[in-house]
């Protein structure tokens, strides 16, 4: 359980209340869950329009001011973004993009249905790898904001230029990816999450020249998004630091004080030797207190199971009100750090 603490702390005091306030350092499982017998990840983009839809996929790529070109590249800059950051983080040993693999969405924008087993099946067999992540959407809208009047109805791209002749205008460009992630051994569809960034240009007023370098500015700019947008996906599976706090009882005896001080030089031993004393007090309130405070202490040395059973004695026999809280907090805690185990194979 060492594995989730990070045992550093901060105290902040406040002179008036009868409780301080500690930050506990901690490590948060990833929110999404890989067995750790997945060694070998493959990723894949799907976001090519087919051409049943051709139709209904031109007229929106006309209003988006995308293209086809700019679609596969997109996509290949987010497969990009996402390999280099599941690189860097050492998860799996090996990790391939798929690029001799062709897959299709029937329409641009919106998740397709899922990849069959048997396709999913086959594709890693074929590649040796043990999980698939599918970019199956990539989508960038675009919408233009005059800063100055007039408005005007927009159709295309070159409706934007003709806008921003005759004012001033912001270029809004929304993109839109979606992941999921196959786990063909258990058939399972581990993750399934659509993201959404927003770019925004602006392009001078009376100067086509200007809009047009805008304009080619921005889909620059969308490959840039799209890569950064890859990386930030990888923050999916990757366990992350978090700041806990909690409150420790500082008044009601002379122990306390005096504990009270000793945790602040970071001495927490040495207050634990305290409230253990008062443990054995034959008030009740301040062997609840202290019951809690052991609690404490020891969430902080990382002995959870220690933890729950001081703040169970807090509450059941000394009806310690902050306990009933903690004992669920604490015991939340465990449940990730034997989540984050799993992932990390502890």
């Amino acid at each position: 359980m060492k594995t989730f603490i990070s045992i550093f702390f901060t105290v902040v005091f406040f002179s008036s209340c009868k409780t301080n306030l500690v930050y506990i350092n901690a490590t948060n499982p990833a929110p999404v869950t890989i067995s750790k017998n997945s060694k070998n990840a493959g990723i894949i983009t799907r976001t090519t329009p087919s051409e049943e839809n051709k139709v209904l996929n031109t007229i929106h790529q006309a209003r988006s001011g995308e293209t086809l070109k700019l679609i596969q590249e997109s996509s290949a800059e987010c497969v990009r973004g996402l390999n280099d950051a599941l690189t860097q983080n050492k998860r799996f040993d090996i990790i391939k993009p798929l690029n001799g693999v062709e897959l299709k969405t029937p329409v641009t924008g919106t998740f397709p249905s899922q990849l069959s087993w048997t396709e999913v099946e086959t594709i890693c067999k074929d590649h040796g790898v043990d999980i698939l992540f599918v970019l199956e959407v990539f989508d960038s809208e675009l919408k233009v904001i005059p800063l100055t009047p007039p408005p005007t109805k927009i159709n295309s791209v070159l409706d934007v230029i003709n806008t921003a002749t005759q004012a001033q205008v912001n270029i809004v460009t929304t993109i839109k990816t979606g992941w999921r992630i196959y786990d063909p051994k258990n058939k399972y569809i581990l993750d399934e999450y659509p993201m959404v960034e927003n770019l925004t240009i602006t392009a001078s007023a009376a100067n086509i020249v200007n809009t047009t370098e805008a304009m080619l500015g921005r889909k620059e700019a969308i490959k840039q998004s799209a890569n950064h947008m890859g990386h930030v996906y990888a923050d999916r599976i990757i366990p992350y630091y978090i700041k806990l706090t909690r409150d420790y009882y500082v008044k009601g005896s002379s122990n306390l004080k005096i504990a009270t001080r000793k945790a602040r030089t970071g001495n927490w031993d040495g207050a634990g030797e305290l409230w253990l004393e008062d443990t054995k007090s034959s008030k009740r309130k301040l062997a609840g207190r202290a019951c809690y405070n052991m609690a404490i202490l020891n969430e902080i040395n990382g002995d959870l199971d220690v933890a729950i059973s001081w703040a169970q004695k807090a509450y059941e026999n000394y009806n310690n009100k902050l306990a009933l809280d903690y004992v669920t907090r604490l015991r939340n805690r465990k449940q990730k750090i034997e989540r984050l185990d799993y992932q990390l194979g502890n």
